[in-house]
């Protein structure tokens, strides 16, 4: 009934039938596959989260990522990167790694990296590692040098006394203990 198909056409066989083709096997199911995809997979650079031009927000913001702040935002914000753009306004503080102002920011700013661009107004304490100022860019403020902190390093141990045949003596606490402790007489 079923025969096999040749490489070849043969003479005389029907060129619009086409050759039936061996059915490809099903892969397994997998049900944590289908339902969660690898995440590494899935991962796709992240843009800026934008706080558009006609927008207020009233309420502190925290997160990962970017930040870019075109309307106003009053309260702090606490994210890895924050750009307040030409017509942003922050009316509080702002704690990032990096953080870029063209527009007005009314607080403190703490971050590694700091920079104001020349149209810029910053009214508030700016504490930074790295601070960059363009000409005519207004800055009101102290600007102090983030601290990292110290390392602790554990105590070093002194060096050991070489041995020696007479015994250690102890701390001396007063000129008393002095003259109650003579050196022998040298003999001749």
């Amino acid at each position: 009934m079923f025969s096999k198909p040749t490489s070849n056409p043969t003479p005389g066989a029907n060129p619009a039938t086409p050759a039936p083709q061996p059915a490809a096997p099903a892969p397994a199911p997998s049900m944590q596959a289908e339902s969660r995809p690898p995440v590494a997979a899935n991962r796709t650079p992240r843009g800026a989260s934008v706080i558009g031009a006609d927008m207020i927000l009233e309420g502190n913001i925290s997160g990962g990522g970017e930040i870019q702040i075109d309307g106003t935002v009053k309260g702090d914000i606490r994210v890895e990167h924050v750009t307040v753009g030409d017509g942003g306004q922050v009316d509080g503080g702002i704690y990032a790694e990096a953080v870029e102002v063209r527009g007005k920011v009314s607080g403190s700013i703490t971050a590694k990296q700091v920079r104001l661009y020349g149209a810029c107004h910053v009214d508030g304490d700016i504490t930074h590692e790295q601070l960059a100022m363009e000409t005519g860019a207004f800055f009101q403020g102290r600007s102090l040098r983030l601290q990292r902190p110290a390392t602790i390093t554990p105590p070093q141990r002194p060096a050991a006394a070489p041995a020696s045949s007479e015994p250690a003596s102890p701390p001396l606490s007063s000129a008393s203990s002095l003259n109650a402790k003579s050196a022998p007489a040298a003999s001749a």
